[in-house]
């Protein structure tokens, strides 16, 4: 009886050993179609939108394992944040992003990006079975389009910028020549009150002029009126 127990312990031990060999994170990213597929042994099955490289900036073909893992991550190099970032590739990583508009096309400087929810989810999966246990492959190119289309994005974007910044100096412009010319005219303008007081001065005569009537007070004597 011992000895069936203990075949059976060794048998229970095996199986338990190879469900946990076979448990493990399979992240499969598509490039071309930007979109990545994570699966895992235990069942869950997910579908993302990312964002890959752009033109210039290509994320590496090739199949890898987590080599580490930073929940908050902070890019000197190109000065952005990376949250839940998963390490593949030295500074290549799959992570986070404000970005969330440009998922689905390329946009980024090689890593690839993530809504912040799917990137903490993928995070926590990988720190649930293990990065030795995790396959990341990457497969695929986007089309110059999409590159360019992504790049062309954030020029037009800088383009509008300047459009506006040139609209505003030109309305200020405006109205720095609109006060000016008003000033200019106020000093053309006549001087109502002088013009009033020249109207209005009576100029002083000299006794022998023509016409010259000095003014007598009106008193009253004994011969009357005068």
């Amino acid at each position: 009886m011992r000895r069936v127990l203990g075949i059976l312990s060794v048998l229970f031990l095996s199986l338990v050993g190879v469900a946990s060999a076979q448990a493990g994170v399979q992240v499969r990213v598509d490039i071309a179609a930007q979109r990545m597929q994570v699966t895992t042994d235990d069942g869950e099955i997910y579908n993302w939108a990312i964002s890959s490289g752009r033109k210039g900036f290509r994320s590496p073909n090739g199949v890898y394992r987590p080599t580490r893992l930073e929940r908050s991550w902070y890019s000197r190099k190109y000065g952005g944040a990376m949250p839940y970032a998963v390490f593949f590739r030295g500074g290549y990583a799959i992570h986070g992003t404000t970005a969330v508009g440009a998922l689905g096309r390329p946009a980024s400087h090689g890593c690839i990006r993530l809504h912040p929810a799917n990137a903490a989810k993928l995070f926590a999966l990988v720190k649930k079975h293990g990065a030795s246990q995790t396959r990341i492959a990457l497969n695929g190119a986007a089309s110059d389009g999409l590159s360019q289309f992504a790049k062309a994005s954030g020029g037009s974007k800088t383009k509008l910028a300047k459009a506006k910044y040139r609209s505003k100096a030109v309305i200020a412009q405006a109205k720095a020549k609109q006060k000016a010319a008003a000033i200019a005219q106020q000093r053309r303008a006549p001087n109502w009150d002088a013009a009033r007081d020249q109207l209005f001065m009576r100029p002083s005569l000299p006794p022998d002029a023509l016409g010259y009537q000095p003014h007598q007070p009106v008193r009253y004597g004994p011969t009357g009126w005068r």
